[in-house]
């Protein structure tokens, strides 16, 4: 029998409000990743509650979304905080939304994606909104879930990472 040794990360999506996308990511790493990932996600200003469009996302994958809720990044910076590897912010630049900064060691990348929380019109055009960013993470997320990650030299996981932003 030949044993593989399994990695276990963490990883983080910070948003400012942490009440949609990175609530989405967070749903969808602890789902499609499970076996070697753990996904956190928190705001730099939370908004202290979870749209329930992004929940209807998550729920419409068929997972579930009982634990997820709006958190203050000041949750994590606790000594007994989980040891993040990865910190992904999720913010858009191109729209003047604030993006925190995450200060540390741990790998980082800007995924910046435009926020559908800020999106007004029809129930049906919020709801395509919500489903085009749940998309776009959903995509972005299997590419970082199909990296070698334990092969990579740390500059190469870096540039496949600022990649995955760019897409």
């Amino acid at each position: 029998l030949e044993f593989r040794r399994v990695l276990f990360r963490s990883v983080m999506f910070v948003c400012t409000g942490n009440s949609a996308r990175s609530i989405m990511a967070e749903g969808i790493v602890n789902n499609m990743g499970a076996a070697h990932f753990t996904a956190y996600s928190a705001g730099s200003h939370r908004a202290g509650i979870v749209r329930p469009e992004a929940i209807k996302q998550i729920e419409r994958a068929g997972w579930d979304t009982t634990n997820l809720r709006s958190k203050s990044w000041n949750e994590f910076a606790q000594p007994d905080s989980p040891k993040l590897d990865f910190v992904f912010t999720l913010c858009d630049k191109a729209s003047k939304e604030d993006c925190p900064a995450w200060p540390g060691q741990r790998m980082t990348a800007h995924w910046g994606m435009s926020d559908p929380v800020a999106v007004q019109g029809t129930p049906e055009e919020i709801e395509r909104v919500f489903l085009q960013a749940f998309s776009e993470l959903r995509r972005r997320i299997n590419i970082f879930l199909s990296l070698a990650v334990s092969s990579l030299d740390s500059l190469a996981l870096q540039r496949k990472l600022d990649d995955i932003g760019k897409s």
